[in-house]
């Protein structure tokens, strides 16, 4: 159902069963799934690419002009997966070229007020609370958790499951499978908690005791970072999880949270 109080371009492409509220706009070239709600006075502007059953509320900008003074204008995008909920306020940004792209997985959950800037990369299941704001080429992993107010600089890398506390200004990434907190930002823990309970992820307590010990080893001892990774490497048997501590700070380009 489209309300005739809609600003709908007839050059978008509307899916099945897209509920678009009054006042809602949606530009030339969008392309919404079916099942989308998009509730009114939300606007969703070219290059933006919907996927199905996500729900949109009032005032969200989706697809919006990158503030980024590379941009020159042109054919970018923004890529939003399925079954996301975008609360109201949000805005999310294209890209700044055109070879390049905004993406957001699938299943997260935005609260009031959060914004992403350009070329922000977000994988499946994450929550975003109140006011974050996120920089321009972030990348966020599937399931971490960043609670209110929490300020992403340009370029960190978020490891998956990690939980950033309520008020972190992040300029170095967060590995994976970490508590985040304070400012500036240090090492408070496995996000044991969530990990353990969640439906998505079955981790034994064996394997969260190996990721406990590579994190002491990594963030708890008088270790070089170089040193940390060879004893993990040497002391902690192997595992998925443990693969992916090493991948994520090997390949760290602005440095780690510790």
């Amino acid at each position: 159902m489209i309300s005739p109080l809609a600003n709908v371009s007839p050059d978008a492409k509307i899916g099945k069963d897209v509920i678009i509220m009054p006042f809602a706009y949606v530009e030339d070239g969008v392309e919404i799934g079916d099942g989308c709600v998009l509730m009114p006075f939300v606007s969703v502007m070219r290059g933006t690419t919907l996927g199905k059953n996500n729900k949109v509320y009032q005032h969200a900008v989706l697809g919006s002009e990158p503030q980024d003074f590379h941009y020159q204008g042109g054919d970018t995008r923004l890529v939003i997966g399925n079954g996301n909920t975008i609360r109201e306020n949000v805005v999310i940004a294209r890209s700044s070229h055109p070879d390049g792209e905004s993406r957001i997985g699938d299943g997260n959950f935005l609260m009031d007020k959060v914004h992403f800037c350009h070329d922000v990369h977000v994988g499946d299941n994450c929550i975003f609370g109140i006011g974050t704001s996120v920089a321009g080429n972030c990348h966020i992993d599937s399931c971490t958790i960043l609670s209110t107010s929490v300020v992403l600089n340009q370029g960190v890398h978020v490891g998956k499951w990690a939980l950033v506390q309520g008020g972190c200004r992040l300029s170095k990434d967060v590995p994976p499978y970490i508590i985040a907190a304070g400012n500036p930002p240090m090492y408070h823990g496995v996000n044991a908690h969530v990990m353990q309970h969640s439906h998505i992820l079955k981790v034994s307590d064996r394997i969260l005791r190996h990721i406990v010990n590579a994190y002491r080893l990594l963030s708890q001892s008088n270790f070089s970072v170089t040193d940390a990774l060879q004893k993990i490497q040497d002391q902690v048997p192997k595992s998925e999880e443990i693969v992916d501590i090493l991948h994520f700070v090997e390949h760290s380009k602005n440095g780690i949270v510790r």
